[in-house]
């Protein structure tokens, strides 16, 4: 056996592979940390489904987070029946089908254009009348400012679909809207927002200055070692000293929520030989670890270090017909056997939410580990209706 997250405390010849495991005490964690930015800066803090939307985990976290946004009507509607709190939701488009759904039970649409607000805006606040209740018109707007250097992840990259540029606009725009809204960031620490602030305000401030909400949205790696939380708690209660018509701001954090929170577990099938010593593992990246394919990037995995570190280098990949299906390279104390499980960090975050059963590959299990119980509960266990079920 290579490693053991679970300390002895759970059997691993009993163990299913693959499988996500999530840890209530490391996301509780989190939770705490953002719930401390929340109460010493008084914004908002949302989750952000589409990095982590494990419904399962909704009771705990709703004990921390007030709201969540969503990408689309689906998430939204994942949020109405298993979280409430505030919902908002975002997308590039929308169709007026499922604005008159969202409007009947969402708190706020950010719309990415003033064309879409003039189309959906005065639909989407006469059904939320007609329902009892009140919505909030959003606009996204493009700083056109942003340090992301992965340009897929770069919202602000030229010809970006994502934001309205401040030419784009009319001069009654913020009559139209409650709340304006920007995402720039992806993984930054809050100095980057203290440099976008800068941008957000020079370009949209006389929009800022007429509307109830400012939403500053996602990439704030707040639960991350080292990350500055008492610059970010700053910067927004300036922004309120500056704002005084501001109500709420908000934060949309997704990776923060469930960062290294969890693990991806994979089993050796077995162990071949081309050049270098390859092991296959009962997983396949492009279907259960997507990011490392699109990014890319190289997770890290328990016990493990860089290729020629230790005494036994490895190429890890996956068992789709894929040709670039690899993990890439990673050395260990003791040969790879079959049966040994790999424990890749971090896997709670963009995982879930991206995978897929290319090759008719099965969807690993989705558990959650007590470190304090010693429980391991398996949430959903997937089969051949999944993938039917898909086509």
């Amino acid at each position: 056996m290579v490693s053991d997250i679970f300390n002895g405390r759970v059997d691993l010849q009993k163990f299913r592979t693959p499988a996500y495991v999530t840890f209530l005490d490391k996301l509780e964690e989190n939770l705490k940390a953002l719930k401390r930015v929340e109460d010493e800066s008084n914004a908002r803090v949302l989750l952000a489904l589409k990095a982590f939307s494990m419904y399962e985990t909704f009771a705990l976290i709703s004990r921390y987070l007030k709201g969540t946004v969503s990408s689309g009507i689906n998430e939204a509607m994942l949020a109405r029946e298993y979280f409430g709190g505030e919902i908002h939701v975002y997308a590039p488009a929308f169709k007026a089908e499922e604005v008159r759904a969202l409007a009947t039970f969402c708190d706020s649409i950010v719309f990415n254009s003033e064309a879409q607000i003039d189309k959906f805006a005065n639909l989407a606040r006469k059904t939320a009348r007609e329902s009892g209740r009140e919505i909030h018109i959003g606009l996204r707007v493009n700083p056109e400012y942003s340090e992301v250097e992965t340009q897929i992840y770069n919202p602000c990259a030229r010809g970006s679909r994502l934001g309205a540029l401040r030419e784009s606009l009319t001069d009654g725009i913020a009559d139209k809207i409650d709340m304006i809204h920007f995402h720039t960031m992806c993984e930054q620490n809050s100095d980057v927002l203290e440099r976008t602030m800068h941008h957000f305000e020079k370009k949209f401030g006389d929009i800022i200055d007429r509307v109830r909400f400012a939403n500053f949205g996602g990439g704030h790696h707040i639960t991350r070692s080292g990350y500055d939380t008492g610059r970010l708690v700053k910067i927004v209660k300036d922004f309120y000293t500056r704002h005084s018509n501001i109500e709420k701001v908000y934060l949309e954090p997704g990776e923060a929520v469930a960062l290294n929170a969890g693990y991806f577990a994979a089993r050796v099938m077995e162990v071949v030989k081309n050049g270098v010593e390859i092991a296959i593992l009962d997983c396949a990246v492009p279907c259960h670890m997507p990011d490392v394919i699109e990014m890319p990037y190289r997770p890290r995995i328990v016990g493990a270090g860089e290729p020629g570190e230790k005494k036994y280098t490895y190429a890890l990949g996956g068992r789709s017909c894929l040709s670039g299906d690899r993990v890439g390279e990673y050395s260990f104390d003791e040969p790879l056997r079959e049966n040994d499980i790999l424990f890749f960090e971090d896997m709670s975050i963009y995982t879930m939410v991206k995978t897929n059963t290319f090759n008719g590959m099965g969807l690993p299990d989705i558990d959650m580990f007590d470190s304090r119980s010693g429980r391991l509960d398996v949430v959903k266990s997937f089969g051949y209706s999944d993938f039917k079920g898909r086509l």
